[in-house]
């Protein structure tokens, strides 16, 4: 794996009033890591990400995503990251290429470019009888790949993944999986929040939030060992515990 960071976080700091929800969180993310970052509700991930992605001014600390400062250069993180939430982002009534279309427009990309990017990524899902069908028509597991083609269509440095493989059976959990992986084989950096115990140990290094705080960082393996614990479940469960905290 290669060693170059594309996330810093040093003393990153979140507040809203008197109540403070990231606290002074420090980290690198190396290109090419499966990075999870995880936390029960109300650990402060979810407003992490949004500081990371350049969705939140942070109210102190520093931060840079992949090479850009959190301050000074949001557009151009957004320019350079891709993003999938739970809801996947797509949207229902467009067809597949059309979905497509309009988010590698959003990124800039010429039309060649993505009339045949499209034509690969629709022959690489075995979608290409799909590719004039209504979004709302397709297989849930359908959707959840596609919308992770479409967040990495323009190449970005880092792609954060919210939650990605909620309600989906874990048949198709893994398939997901298996995309993650040849993502980050090309360089690509991963980081996702799950609240799959399983799916942490598929990442190379894990962290885990408590009441805003990183309690934990390590490998899954090295994880265990610290903790003392058979499974990644049972590491969270010890960490989780401690937290005061009950929503994000």
């Amino acid at each position: 794996m290669n060693k170059d960071k594309v996330i810093t976080a040093e003393a990153l700091t979140k507040r809203f009033g008197s109540f403070t929800a990231v606290n002074g969180i420090s980290f690198d993310v190396h290109k090419g890591e499966i990075f999870g970052f995880l936390g029960a509700n109300g650990a402060g991930k979810t407003t992490a990400m949004r500081m990371l992605s350049g969705l939140s001014m942070p109210t102190s600390g520093k931060a840079t995503v992949a090479g850009y400062d959190v301050y000074k250069e949001n557009e151009k993180i957004k320019q350079n990251i891709g993003y999938m939430s739970q809801k996947f982002s797509l949207y229902e009534d467009l067809t597949v290429k059309e979905n497509i279309r309009f988010y590698a427009g959003i990124y800039g990309m010429t039309n060649q470019f993505i009339k045949e990017k499209t034509g690969f990524i629709l022959q690489h899902l075995h979608m290409e009888k799909e590719g004039d069908k209504l979004v709302r028509s397709l297989p849930l597991g359908w959707k959840q790949k596609l919308a992770f083609s479409v967040a990495i269509f323009h190449d970005p440095q880092i792609v954060f993944l919210d939650e990605p493989t909620g309600g989906v059976d874990p048949v198709t959990r893994r398939e997901f999986w298996n995309m993650i992986y040849q993502a980050a084989e090309n360089g690509i950096t991963v980081f996702v929040t799950t609240h799959y115990m399983d799916e942490a140990e598929y990442c190379h290094r894990v962290s885990i939030m408590v009441d805003g705080r990183i309690d934990a960082l390590d490998t899954p393996k090295e994880l265990k060992r610290t903790f003392n614990a058979s499974s990644m479940d049972e590491v969270f469960l010890k960490l989780a515990r401690k937290a005061t905290r009950v929503a994000d």
